[in-house]
């Protein structure tokens, strides 16, 4: 039995298509750069095939029912009283309650071994880092090395990266699809999420939650370098920002703007606590101008997409 010229043709339109589209992507969570991402993208894939495994036969006896019991088939056979196949009425019964089944334990194992506030293992000291959502950017503020940073997330190949995330505002999501594990930023809420870069490079971070006008353009760069140019990253900030005290960051919090970067070379004790404190208390004081909260503007404009 050959199937007409249309369906053949149609289908190697539809793979021609898929296979352009599949050779444009550079970036995302089907090209994981850390072992977060390629877990997320392995569970991924193991709840594709099965579900393919239903529903590719079901397109394709659609398509063949509609050609075979077609009104010039005199070979299909005209059965008004049919009701029931036993062989049927098993097959679409007990077929998707083995995948239900399968993809339910597939989802609860992987839900904790990529829980987020799960700390990575690593023979290496993670780097604190505590994220703060604003209207619209992200603002990285290290513990550590006392420093921060507003829309660029540095980062060391090879370590863990130990994040804490509050919103100064309305509910976000922090997200970095090479490097895996979306998660929420609430205001006067902390949540955890730990990453970690294999390959050294420049991924781009989204914000994945609406939260108002400049939504679209609430995007950061993460950079991902060796141990040696993360510590001169840090000289770099040291040298070119101003400092983040309390009052700095009530200013920066009022600001609804987005793009640009911002160095701040020193921060206050405590100024993740003060962020998630006034998120919710809103002191009067939140407003007051302060001469260092401009920070070193390096660039202008909204972050490239």
């Amino acid at each position: 039995m050959r199937l007409p010229n249309w369906p053949r043709a149609a289908l190697k339109t539809s793979i021609a298509i898929a296979c352009a589209s599949l050779s444009a992507c550079e970036e995302g969570v089907l090209v994981p750069k850390g072992p977060v991402g390629a877990q997320e993208k392995q569970l991924l894939l193991e709840a594709l095939i099965p579900m393919l495994m239903v529903i590719t036969p079901i397109i394709l006896l659609t398509l063949w029912f509609a050609w075979w019991f077609r009104a010039s088939n005199a070979r299909a056979k005209y059965r008004p009283r049919w009701e029931y196949s036993g062989h049927i009425e098993f097959s679409i019964w007990m077929i998707p309650l083995l995948i239900i089944l399968f993809l339910g334990t597939l989802a609860w194992v992987g839900a904790h071994q990529l829980d987020p506030y799960r700390p990575l293992v690593s023979s290496r000291k993670p780097v604190r880092v505590e994220v703060v959502a604003m209207d619209w950017r992200w603002l990285f503020i290290y513990p550590d090395q006392g420093v921060a940073s507003v829309n660029e997330l540095a980062i060391p190949t090879g370590t863990p990266i130990s994040l804490q995330l509050t919103s100064a505002t309305v509910m976000d999501s922090f997200f970095v699809p090479e490097l895996g594990g979306q998660i929420y930023a609430m205001p006067g809420m902390e949540t955890k999420l730990s990453l970690l870069a294999d390959q050294a490079g420049s991924y781009r971070g989204i914000s994945a939650q609406f939260s108002g006008d400049g939504f679209s353009d609430m995007h950061f760069q993460v950079l991902a370098t060796d141990d040696k140019a993360f510590n001169a990253w840090v000289d770099h900030v040291k040298a070119a920002g101003t400092r983040l005290d309390d009052a700095a960051y009530n200013q920066l919090a009022s600001e609804r703007s987005t793009g640009g970067t911002l160095y701040y070379a020193s921060i206050t004790n405590d100024l993740f606590a003060h962020a998630m404190d006034i998120a919710t208390r809103r002191p009067s004081t939140a407003g007051a101008a302060s001469p260092a909260h401009a920070g070193a503007m390096l660039t202008a404009g909204p972050t490239e997409h």
